[in-house]
């Protein structure tokens, strides 16, 4: 009865107490006019920390409560004798939980963001120690040698891999072997599966010893250490999956920690998806160096880190976050660089690289072992006191390291002397060794373990990055635009290919009726070809390839590798849909010179847009078939390019006209082509479903057509629909946009430039330093030609600039597909010089200092805009999705690419579109950015009602992720290859109806045979996604949405690793159940057998 009482009293104690506080510090004096809203600001700030306080109290007020009464009976049945005086561990893990977490969003309004010098350790702060702290548990340290690879930078992959990383693994081998006390940690599997392709049977027997006997250890086990901003969750996942399948088959082995030294910033979705793989732990390097100092301080620098969205501890994973500037040895012994330095034996006097400090390293000798060792182990001890335990990581490497073999002889065995001093001096209370990471986090959890320490849980990201002084990375969010939108046009492009690709060979199956596949479908070229495809996207999600942060001919081959596979992908889509297609199975007939299906575009190069092919018609029907790549039924508009004006448009089953509409194409802005036209018609899709149409010329003036206005200044006619005007307003602005839905909201969109500085350092590839100046409104010398479009399927205003053209377009489509509003820029700012074009959208939301971004699209993140930052600082990445939100509407701005977004004052988004800029950003590039391209950018824009909840995380709304859907797969249109005879088609409809509204089939992969490499199994990976949606808004009508069963489905881990698959009794009792368990936000993987 005493605890029962006493625990709840404790926690509603802490919110008392919050309360209070904030209550005193608004009670000491007060308000003036000129501090009024500077502390309205932050009264609200205030009162938001106790909503979410009560939130957390209430919570765990019930956790307790019911704790208490699941456990009462168990209490009384012990007796009055029996001992009481032990605490419930469960109510007392709860406690942990709600005490220690740290909101990195709270973290940021707490910090001043100075950057006073901290001495030897310039950015933090003077460490001291007793020296006796290590009596009773002694310094443990794992030295752990690596050499971080870059798949492409300064040189291209195949270059590096050439020049490099084959002597560093063929090193590798010999140098371990020599000596069991060695050991290495290697991340890239991009070049390992390269380096294992050229190596014999001999060497890779020696490989697979090493992992044995724990001397190597491959991490994280990605194809790439990718980038965490840019991403999108499908690729990051992608590429784990294709490195953990390789190691699996090659290997055996399973990742358990990852490894995440360079990208610039880290975000909580790639942890989710390490967790989800089966790791369990993980390091990280590049923070924000007040954040660092910040954890530092508080001993935080190794945490729990725990996804926003999670009430639980089931997405926590350990973190590592190193406490100093850089990854390489002078940053990571210790404090002090030029002392950390001394022990970097790659630059022992003689080579090629020195130490800055002009302090060399000295080979250890009899002679001065005691003074070196002594040095470094005051390194070692004051890192120590940054951290919980006495166990301490040291990583020892930088990029590309230990290519010759004088440099591996040099630091394994200087260091082994040093080690050998501390074993032979135990009064010194230290034992180091060179380890892993695996060796590291064993250590650190058996330590915490024997103590009952506990490490803190943290939430939230860890953007925007600043490795010095005001100079935050937030230009990468935008660098190369026109290849962050290529990255995702090979995304969906591989996703669609997936999809069919795996139908294809289930219906295959099913047709013969023996399991086998059809003799003349090329499933193995195939299946090889989306293996390329799955590599090529991997390889860019590599921190300096889709961050734009490459030379210039790095960025050619990237961009020439995602090119390829699009086109490669697109012959695997077209063979699949032929054979889908054919009502009689037995007319199908593969031909790479001939084939029966050609998409209705053509992309000329790796640096083109993708332009449509004009489809000629007569009174002969040519076949065009529409695949919905998503899992929903959806109404959309599809576009094709004919040289007719009048053009007719069935549904070829059933015979249903669909309402269509010509429009021109333009040339020039003002100028027509008298010989193509652009044919749009409304249809509604099954899910993953192939559409025959038939589509015949017809008769002079019987296709609806659009009509025109144009003008130069002045007030431009009023497009609508039911939900939306569009307007052109004299002025600087671009269009204005009257929102409807119950409510009214104004939307202005505006351009503006922005600068860099004209003395010191200026913006780069990474960097984003503005001018003093800030924001410029666009301005031309005379007025845009605005081009007004109406019609019957859509409408538009098209504003014609010299660096510009933007549309805003409304198309006239019922139910919630109508609900959206596209907005289009096609950009050209070659002829400019160091200025990056933004696109801003200015409302009357009242979203004070706060707006939402994603997270690799897979998680919205509270931003605040903070006065005490520099501008830069302000801007964060966006995946695919931001908004702004007030007590009764939120705007939601949807994007088909990604690129940097801020909110600078209150109701206002802005997007930067493109960036040209002169010179390097001295961050290692050695070049600006000036390969810019005619970029094409993409989006929707949302306005919902909102009802105010009380929910303590934000998501989109069930309408955003729709339309964010069909945004990110679009349609893909395909005709046959002439008119005339061809065999009879009927649609394929895979499934019955759409899933559930807020699942999301992110993918269907066909995974490899284990028995005959590089071909196809039977089996296929089914990756499902549930989307968590916000509540206060729902679309109108409501979708319509049930569930399908696939058969013989066996839940895996998210790499589908055999390890981690579920037991066959498990899958087979959930079967009979038909009953498949997604938790909200949860992203499941399964391995199934196609029904």
């Amino acid at each position: 009865m005493k605890r029962s009482r006493v625990l709840p009293l404790l926690v509603g104690g802490v919110f008392c107490v919050a309360v209070e506080t904030d209550y005193l510090l608004y009670g000491q004096e007060p308000l003036t006019n000129q501090s009024v809203f500077q502390d309205l600001s932050r009264l609200q700030l205030k009162i938001d920390r106790l909503e979410h306080l009560l939130t957390e109290n209430n919570r765990l007020v019930a956790t307790l409560r019911n704790s208490l009464l699941q456990h009462k009976a168990s209490w009384e049945t012990r007796g009055r004798g029996g001992s009481n005086s032990s605490a419930d561990p469960f109510v007392l893990d709860e406690l942990n939980l709600f005490f220690f977490v740290v909101q990195l969003l709270d973290v940021y309004d707490l910090l001043p963001f100075d950057n006073p010098d901290g001495g030897a350790w310039k950015q933090g702060f003077e460490i001291r120690y007793q020296g006796n702290e290590w009596n009773e548990q002694p310094l443990e340290v794992f030295v752990v040698p690596h050499s971080h690879n870059d798949p492409g930078w300064l040189k291209t992959f195949d270059l590096y891999y050439e020049d490099q990383t084959r002597h560093i693994l063929n090193n590798m081998v010999l140098k371990l072997s020599d000596d069991s006390r060695r050991k290495m940690i290697w991340a890239e599997v991009s070049y390992f599966s390269k380096w294992w392709n050229d190596i014999d049977e001999q060497k890779r027997a020696l490989v697979k010893r090493l992992l044995e006997a724990g001397q190597l250890e491959l991490v994280t086990g990605g194809w790439v250490m990718a980038d965490e901003a840019n991403s999108h969750y499908f690729a990051l996942l992608d590429q784990l999956i294709e490195g953990h399948q390789w190691i699996q088959r090659h290997l055996g082995v399973k990742p358990s920690s990852g490894w995440a030294i360079d990208p610039f910033g880290h975000s909580p979705s790639m942890t989710y998806l390490l967790k989800g793989a089966g790791l369990q732990n993980m390091v990280i390097q590049r923070v924000h160096y007040a954040i660092k100092k910040h954890f530092a301080r508080q001993q935080t620098l190794e945490f729990l880190w725990r996804q926003n969205w999670d009430s639980s501890s089931r997405s926590d994973i350990t973190c590592h976050m190193m406490p100093f500037y850089s990854y390489d040895v002078p940053h990571t012994c210790g404090p002090n660089p030029s002392v950390c330095c001394q022990f970097d034996f790659h630059r022992l006097p003689g080579g090629r690289v020195f130490c800055p400090w002009r302090i060399s390293p000295q080979p250890i000798t009899k002679e001065n072992v005691e003074e070196r060792a002594l040095l470094l182990l005051d390194q070692y001890r004051q890192k120590s006191r940054l951290f919980r335990t006495s166990v301490l990581l040291v990583p020892l490497g930088d990029d590309f390291r230990f290519v010759d073999s004088s440099e591996w002889d040099a630091q394994f065995s200087n260091y082994q002397k040093l080690f050998d001093y501390f074993e032979q001096h135990l009064e010194l209370h230290v034992k180091a060794r060179f380890g892993t990471l695996a060796d590291y986090f064993a250590a650190q959890q058996r330590q915490l373990r024997s103590t009952g320490a506990n490490l803190p849980t943290v939430s939230g990201d860890f953007f925007t990055y600043a490795d010095r002084d005001d100079h935050y990375w937030s230009g990468y969010y935008t660098s190369r635009p026109f290849y962050k939108r290529l990255d995702r046009t090979l995304e969906a492009t591989l996703r669609a290919t997936e999809i069919l690709f795996s139908l294809t060979l289930a219906e295959m199956r099913r047709f013969r009726g023996d399991g086998r596949l059809v003799d003349d479908f090329p499933a193995k070229e195939h299946f090889g070809r989306l293996t390329v495809g799955r590599r090529s996207l991997g390889l860019f999600q590599h921190h300096d390839a889709v961050t734009g942060t490459a030379r210039d001919p790095v960025v050619i081959d990237y961009g020439t590798r995602l090119f390829h596979s699009i086109l490669n992908l697109r012959q695997v889509m077209q063979s699949s849909a032929h054979w889908l297609l054919l009502l009689d199975k037995n007319r199908y007939h593969h031909d790479d010179s001939k084939p029966f299906l050609l998409m209705d575009d053509v992309i000329a190069a790796h640096d083109a847009l993708p332009q449509k092919m004009p489809l000629r018609l007569s009174d002969e029907p040519r076949s065009l078939i529409v695949f919905n790549p998503t899992e929903q039924r959806r109404s959309s508009v599809v576009n094709l390019v004919v040289d007719s004006p009048d053009a007719r448009v069935i549904e070829a089953e059933s015979g249903r006209p669909m309402v269509a509409q010509i429009s021109a194409v333009w040339v020039e802005p003002s100028r027509a082509s008298p010989e193509t036209f652009q044919l749009s018609f409304i249809t509604e899709l099954p899910p993953l479903a192939l559409i025959v149409y038939h589509v015949t010329r017809a008769p002079t003036g019987s296709t609806p057509r659009a009509r025109y206005v144009f003008l130069r200044g002045g007030e431009a006619p009023t497009v609508q629909t039911k939900h939306f005007s569009v307007s052109r307003p004299q002025g600087p602005e671009a269009n204005k946009l009257r929102l409807q839905s119950g409510l009214v909201r104004q939307v202005q969109v505006q351009f503006l430039w922005y600068g860099t500085r004209t003395r010191g350092d200026k913006s780069g590839a990474y960097l984003f330093l503005p001018g003093e100046d800030g924001p410029q409104l666009y301005s031309s010398s005379e007025p845009p030609l605005v081009r007004v479009t109406s019609g019957p399927v859509f409408s538009d205003i098209t504003s014609c600039f010299r660096h510009f053209k933007h549309t805003v377009r409304l198309y006239h489509l019922d139910g919630h597909a109508g609900r959206s509003l596209e907005i289009s820029n096609t950009v050209d700012i070659r002829s400019e010089v160091n200025h990056e074009l933004v696109m801003r959208l200015v409302t009357d939301v009242s979203s004070g200092n706060r707006f939402y971004s994603d997270l690799n699209s897979f998680q919205m993140q509270q931003r605040r805009t903070l006065s005490k930052l520099p501008l830069q600082a302000n801007f964060y990445p966006m995946t695919s999705a931001s908004f702004l939100q007030d007590d009764t509407s939120r705007l939601t701005l949807l994007s088909a690419q990604s690129q940097a977004v801020a909110s600078l004052r209150t109701g206002e988004l802005e997007v930067v579109l493109d960036r040209r800029l002169q010179q390097d950003d001295n961050r290692g590039l050695g070049q600006g950015v000036t390969d810019n391209k005619l970029t094409a950018s993409l989006y929707n824009l949302l306005l919902e009602d909102r009802k105010v909840g009380g929910a303590a995380v934000e998501h989109l709304s069930l309408l955003a992720h729709l339309a964010s859907l069909s945004l990110s797969h679009p349609l893909i249109n395909m005709v046959a290859h002439s008119a005339g005879l061809l065999p009879k088609l009927r649609p394929f409809q895979p499934v019955s109806s759409s899933l559930p509204c807020d699942v999301h089939l992110l993918n269907l992969r066909t995974l490899e045979d284990e028995q005959e490499a590089g071909s196809p199994s039977q089996e296929v990976a089914l990756l499902l996604h549930r989307k968590g949606f916000d509540c206060s808004s729902a679309p109108e009508p409501l979708p319509q949405c049930t569930w399908s069963v696939f058969r013989s489905l066996r839940r895996s881990g998210l790499t589908l690793l055999r390890g981690d698959d579920e037991d066959l009794e498990s899958a087979r009792q959930q079967q009979q159940r038909r009953i498949i368990s997604l938790r909200p936000m949860e992203i499941s993987a399964f391995r199934a057998e196609l029904d």
